[in-house]
């Protein structure tokens, strides 16, 4: 109740407002790079990973429904694909496009001679849309694999109406239940979770370690007085920075929810008792709140690293108008390079 009954609500509402702002910001014509496709569809899923199971939420839990039995059947199918499918198609998808943020800025940085070949907008919009397709096809047969039955009942000497799911007989008869659902939640622990987040560790720590030696190679190039390089390494650098940070705080989230995720399962496919059961519930409960509360973070990160972001963000909501095409050309290309601003902002 605490948690999805009162500070939910407040939280979508700056979900909302921050991942649109993101959203509007970054599909400015000017700020179309392969890397801004790839944070704007992040913004966009994130969004959306939250923006389904909400009036869910508010009706459970803010108008204190979670005692009621749901009913009818057509309402139980929205919960059910609402609260459980569609959130984890979007994070799934959130999930594998910040591997391919991560593999890209590494590709950038520490295989520059190929980034032209590989970071183009079109390769990136055909590996986003990849990861959506794939992200679909997990989820898709949870589409299916739940039915809901109207059952009637007595309560307190009265006649009550409800639902009650039964695994879909294609699963029970054609596959087997303990098939079907250890297939799935072993894909989801190896390529959803624990693959992903070791993945987003190593590339974090080869993309530090890159930046590193490139503050090296910028100081000695500040010493020969070769300033142009000099700034070219500078805004790479800014830029590897920003996609740690970003990286950072979703492993942050991501990584207790993959241990939990594991355990849970480990504990159900092959009977081991490795903690109690309400424990890992409310685990899973807290860290998926966490995430949720990760969602607006990106925009405060946007904002503070960024220097075309902020400027964006200010030619449309602060001085209300866009710049034109010609002169915003001219001031946010990194052939003429950013104003003077600080070393720890970026020009994406």
């Amino acid at each position: 109740m605490p948690l999805f009954g009162y500070i939910m609500p407040f939280l979508l509402l700056v979900t909302i407002v921050a991942n649109t702002l993101i959203v509007v910001v970054l599909a400015q014509r000017h700020m179309r790079t392969p890397t801004n496709l790839v944070l704007l569809a992040m913004a966009i899923s994130d969004l959306l990973t939250l923006l389904f199971p909400a009036p869910w939420y508010f009706y459970m839990y803010t108008l204190g429904n979670y005692n009621n039995v749901l009913f009818p059947i057509p309402a139980c199918y929205c919960y059910h694909y609402m609260y459980e499918v569609i959130p984890a198609f979007f994070h799934t998808a959130s999930i594998w496009l910040t591997l391919v943020l991560a593999v890209q800025r590494y590709i950038y940085v520490c295989h520059p001679t190929v980034a032209s070949t590989w970071c183009t907008v079109p390769r990136v919009v055909r590996a986003m849309v990849s990861v959506y397709l794939v992200a679909f096809f997990h989820q898709s047969t949870r589409i299916f694999d739940r039915v809901f039955l109207q059952v009637q009942f007595r309560w307190n000497n009265e006649i009550y109406f409800g639902c009650v799911f039964e695994t879909a007989s294609w699963v029970k008869d054609v596959i087997n239940e303990n098939v079907y659902f250890t297939y799935y939640y072993v894909f989801r622990i190896l390529f959803v979770h624990i693959g992903p987040c070791t993945a987003l560790v190593v590339m974090n720590f080869l993309l530090f370690r890159a930046m590193k030696e490139a503050q090296i190679k910028r100081d000695r190039l500040f010493k020969e007085n070769r300033k142009s390089e000099c700034k070219k390494l500078r805004d790479s650098n800014c830029t590897t920075l920003m996609l740690i940070v970003v990286v950072t705080v979703f492993l942050a989230v991501e990584i207790p929810l993959a241990v939990t995720t594991l355990l849970h399962v480990m504990q159900n496919a092959l009977e081991l008792q490795i903690a109690d059961y309400n424990d890992l519930n409310a685990t899973i409960l807290f860290t998926n709140f966490f995430i949720m509360l990760s969602y607006p973070f990106n925009f405060a990160i946007y904002c503070g690293m960024s220097r075309q972001f902020r400027e964006t963000f200010k030619d449309l909501f602060v001085m209300g108008n866009l710049i034109s095409r010609r002169e915003s050309s001219s001031r946010y290309s990194p052939v003429n390079g950013p104003p003077k601003n600080s070393a720890h902002e970026t020009v994406l």
